[in-house]
């Protein structure tokens, strides 16, 4: 037995096709113009990585690595994030672990008058690619902000904060970064992604 459709009702099976098509692809695209917006970096919070976690998330209790500042300040890196945007979240945490409460350092916005106008932030920090002999500075925005958490002050005794700083992408075979943030130590971070 086989099965013949006539002209008309080709037609008529192509364009249901085609209406079915648009369909998904307008309920796939969030809602119109927001969708775009979210998809470049900002300045307030990292990117959403969607409904499929990362092989490093859930792995609190095991940061990829833990920084030690000044006055028992402690930056514990929980991902690193490669992003088809060319860029490269990394999202952790900034703890007191002292009692007493601390400032941030001023230091830690780096010394670029643009970045340093903006507030006090990460923005001084880097990634180190040893390999490649290059060294890559936290992404800003058209206006000279920081991609990266900001309005840093003072951590009370045990306070622990999220953080997050955005980097131009290393080369795609570049897995192992240095992260460097002035008054902490330096580790090393594995970019995933």
């Amino acid at each position: 037995m086989s099965i013949r459709f006539t002209t008309t009702a080709g037609r008529g099976m192509v364009a249901l096709t085609v209406a079915a098509g648009l369909a998904l692809g307008v309920a796939g695209c969030g809602g119109g113009g927001d969708g775009d917006d979210k998809k470049s970096p900002s300045a307030s919070a990292p990117k959403d990585s969607g409904s499929q976690p990362s092989a490093q998330e859930g792995q609190a209790d095991t940061p990829l690595a833990e920084l030690k500042g000044t006055d028992g300040l402690l930056l514990r890196i929980t991902s690193a994030q490669r992003d088809a945007g060319g860029f490269v979240t990394v999202s952790g945490s900034l703890k007191n672990d002292g009692a007493e409460s601390v400032a941030i350092p001023a230091q830690t916005s780096g010394d670029e008058t643009e970045v340093i106008k903006h507030g006090q932030s990460l923005g001084g920090a880097t990634l180190v690619d040893s390999k490649g002999k290059k060294r890559y500075y936290v992404l800003r925005d058209t206006d000279g902000r920081p991609l990266t958490t900001t309005g840093l002050t003072t951590l009370e005794g045990g306070q622990e904060l999220p953080v997050f700083m955005q980097f131009p992408a290393p080369p795609a075979g570049t897995a192992d970064v240095a992260l460097q943030l002035p008054t902490f130590s330096s580790g090393t971070v594995k970019i995933s992604g």
